[in-house]
């Protein structure tokens, strides 16, 4: 069991260890499957880094002296609305939600009338169970003070980030595919180097399988048994 758990952990290393040479072809796309997800990760990173300065120079920084980035779904929210809108319009002691169903915080507060309400454009008492529970949702899932956005007169900038965001989107998720490709590799090496072992063992001769693609396409699978 010593070649398949070699090509488990290393694919190759189990047929290598047999004089396998085809052993040289799993270890060679091991390599590159391992460059190309190293190269996905960070063109990704990079478009996220990029598209996080973009939202916040452009579109935050005149909510928050401070910089702080959050969960992807925030960023995108700011990709679909122009706005966020104000959290509470209210300055004083009462707390009046967002009513602009444009910004995120109005379709928000929006989608907490219309669930909970009889009728979303008539209050009900604001000491009811229907109002608080409405109120609640809101707050929730509301964008608060210091993560408010607006893209306001800045439409080419919103262009841009929603581009970036997509690229860095597309690249995190080939770099996903890799790793399942990875992991294919490994495992079918895994299972080569098993099946080589065992056919060795029960003809108590060196043997090795052998692999070809004919010229329809079709894999052909031979086993050769040194006498």
């Amino acid at each position: 069991m010593l070649r398949p758990l070699a090509s488990l952990l290393l694919p190759g290393a189990g047929q290598l260890m047999g004089g396998q040479d085809r052993g040289a072809v799993y270890l060679a796309t091991e390599i590159y499957l391992v460059s190309r997800f190293l190269q996905l990760d960070r063109d990704a990173s990079r478009e996220a880094d990029r598209f996080h300065s973009l939202a916040y120079d452009v579109a935050r920084r005149a909510y928050s002296p401070t910089r702080r980035d959050t969960v992807f779904e925030y960023y995108e929210q700011m990709e679909r609305f122009d706005e966020s809108g104000s959290y509470d319009r209210d300055p004083g002691a009462a707390f009046l939600p967002e009513r602009d169903a444009r910004t995120y915080n109005g379709s928000v507060w929006l989608l907490a009338r219309r669930t909970f309400w009889e009728d979303p454009d008539t209050p009900p008492d604001p000491t009811s169970p229907a109002y608080w529970r409405a109120l609640q949702f809101y707050q929730a899932r509301a964008v608060g003070p210091g993560f408010q956005w607006s893209w306001r007169d800045h439409s080419l900038e919103h262009q841009v980030f929603r581009q970036t965001i997509r690229h860095s989107d597309d690249g995190f998720r080939r770099a996903q595919n890799q790793v399942g490709l990875l992991l294919a590799n490994h495992v079918v090496s895994a299972v080569d180097a098993l099946i080589s072992s065992r056919l060795a063992a029960a003809a108590g001769r060196p043997t090795a399988l052998h692999t070809s693609v004919g010229t329809r396409g079709i894999a052909r699978l031979q086993v050769s048994i040194a006498f």
